[in-house]
């Protein structure tokens, strides 16, 4: 699936990846390929996704990988939107 990760800034990255797990308002949860369309909003918390991406030089610095081997980016807010394998995460 496509994720897409936007700040007010730039475009942190867009990758393909295995899955996404977000700190929503009602707790964490993760998104698989084909996952039911969703809208939430999110809180401060880390962004965790599996994949092979590429990061820009700008923006590279922004995220870590976790002992598990996921990537991971830390935000204080935002809005998830899943639909059709495309997950587009508008980050603070």
């Amino acid at each position: 699936m496509q994720l897409e990760i936007i700040s007010p800034e730039a475009v942190l990255l867009r990758a393909e990846v295995t899955s996404v797990t977000v700190p929503g308002v009602d707790g964490e949860f993760q998104m698989l390929n084909n996952h039911a369309p969703i809208v939430s909003l999110l809180q401060e918390g880390l962004v965790k996704f599996d994949g092979n991406p590429t990061f820009g030089e700008t923006v590279k610095n922004k995220f870590t990988k976790n002992k598990e081997g996921k990537w991971t980016l830390l935000i204080k807010s935002g809005t998830v939107e899943m639909n059709s394998n495309k997950v587009i995460i508008l980050a603070d």
